[in-house]
């Protein structure tokens, strides 16, 4: 069996751009590269970044192996074999700074930034923003649902939906970072240490004789977590009565069942009886859990119909993110070694949203010392003298300049976090409790207006002065001069 890696996980023009450097000798030149998405999605006010661990761990095992050169070898495109070799000496040796994992942040700003030479630095990227957009993508939309859930028991059960292993195991850890309470993947329970959680199918109540036969085998078998799904047959003409049988005969061994699960149906009305026929029968502990293509906006609605669930079961919608299957972040150089000295560079578009920003660029979060909320995010050049407190500093729309505000009341919270200096990683990866812990942090520093799933209000962020004049002489320079 071949030994591959994930340096192939790349697409082909950045091995072709490698080579090319190398053939004009300018593969060592330094650059710098930023990670960001342009729009956020689904509408939301705010995303939740993940991917970091992911892409930590890629980077520090990151090595041709000798049957990835040999693909390479095969190529078309005949590379020199001294280019070869170079790729067998790989390492990546450049530096990289990234948002922590659970941070909450905006379209237009720097999630990660890699510097290094233009070699390395192109190579990462598009496993870099395969590992960012999708876990991104997953935590964002997580996020959006418990908003709606509040304090309701969330458990993840997409994996037999999901794209591939790789989505359902990373996409379990990406919603359990946004605030859900477990997952149906028992592979991600034992990687990542999320609670496994899981009731039976509907198979286990037809391969037996009858549906109480099948209640109280289960209940036998698993005595100290009996959820069982009543919806095989008729809801409420046979599935909850037979639970509660079988509720009863473990009463009498001094256990209690956990839960109910319907999966079918109308939630809100089954959910609502049969809380009514658990209750009468003295079974109020008994939960009641759903599931069947749920997401924010059917949570939404069922809760706003009275639903009686206590846990939702969260599978398709989540794991595919299907309303928005991608998040569209993008890697841009934003600086390069050009004649000896490093220089801010820009790509013009004739969509304004495309034009990138130059230059390598800090992120912080201006919180108000009154509040302790979030004012702004405020984008300049790592040698700026601000933002610093007691400094009045100014905010100001880039798109519409003349929208802005003065603030002087505030703490400046670098957002950025060195991951990787020289090659070396001096970011001690947080457990995913610690993360899930930040992410409740960050979502404390906004007002509501900002967090909620409709019609959320607009957070700034707002580049500083100097990188403005930046951009908007870089964009004189490379435009061409107006008639006369």
């Amino acid at each position: 069996m071949k030994q591959l890696g994930l340096a192939l996980h790349t697409d082909k023009y950045q091995i072709n751009m490698m080579y090319a450097h190398w053939i004009n000798g300018t593969h060592q030149k330094k650059a710098v590269f930023e990670a960001y998405f342009r729009k956020l999605p689904f509408g939301n006010g705010y995303a939740v970044f993940a991917g970091l661990e992911r892409i930590v761990n890629y980077i520090n095992n990151l090595t041709f192996h000798e049957d990835e050169i040999a693909f390479l070898a095969e190529q078309e495109e005949e590379y020199d074999s001294r280019f070869l070799d170079e790729l067998r000496q790989f390492r990546f040796y450049g530096s990289i700074s990234a948002m922590k994992e659970g941070a909450i942040v905006f379209a237009d700003e720097p999630l990660i930034r890699v510097e290094g030479t233009i070699l390395e630095a192109q190579l990462v990227e598009t496993a870099l923003l395969n590992f960012m957009n999708y876990q991104t993508l997953i935590a964002t939309k997580a996020s959006r649902i418990k908003q709606v859930a509040g304090d309701d028991i969330l458990l993840e059960f997409g994996t037999r939906r999901a794209q591939e292993a790789d989505a359902a195991i990373w996409g379990a850890r990406a919603a359990y970072i946004a605030g859900f309470h477990g997952t149906s993947n028992v592979l991600a329970g034992a990687k990542f240490g999320i609670p496994a959680k899981g009731t039976h199918a509907h198979s286990w109540v037809q391969s037996f004789g009858n549906e109480q036969e099948a209640f109280d085998r289960y209940a036998a078998a698993l005595p100290d977590g009996v959820t069982l799904l009543v919806d095989t047959f008729d809801t409420l003409g046979s599935g909850v009565p037979h639970a509660i049988k079988t509720a009863k005969e473990l009463e009498a061994r001094g256990k209690k069942m956990s839960a109910i699960r319907l999966d079918s149906g109308d939630l809100s009305y089954l959910s609502i009886q049969a809380r009514k026929m658990l209750d009468d029968a003295g079974l109020s502990y008994v939960k009641i859990v759903a599931s069947n293509d749920l997401d924010e906006n059917t949570i939404l609605d069922l809760k706003a119909q009275g639903a009686q669930i206590d846990t939702w079961g969260v599978g398709t919608q989540l794991i595919t993110a299907s309303d928005q299957p991608s998040l569209g972040g993008v890697y841009k150089l934003v600086e390069c070694d050009i004649d000896g000295t490093m220089q801010p560079v820009i790509k013009i578009s004739a969509n304004p949203e495309k034009v990138t920003t130059p230059g390598s660029k800090d992120v912080y979060r201006i919180i108000s010392t009154g509040s302790g909320k979030a004012i702004a995010d405020y984008i300049c050049f790592p040698n700026e003298d601000e933002p610093r407190e007691g400094k009045r500093l100014k905010l100001f729309n880039p798109l519409h300049p003349y929208i802005r505000k003065y603030v002087s009341d505030y703490q400046a919270i670098a957002m950025l976090e060195p991951v990787f200096v020289e090659g070396k990683q001096v970011y001690e990866l947080p457990s995913l409790d610690e993360i899930r812990a930040y992410h409740r942090s960050q979502l404390e520093q906004f007002w509501p207006e900002y967090l909620r799933k409709l019609n959320p209000e607009i957070y700034r962020v707002n580049i500083s002065p100097k990188a403005w004049e930046m951009k908007q002489k870089l964009i004189a320079e490379h435009l061409p001069p107006e008639e006369a």
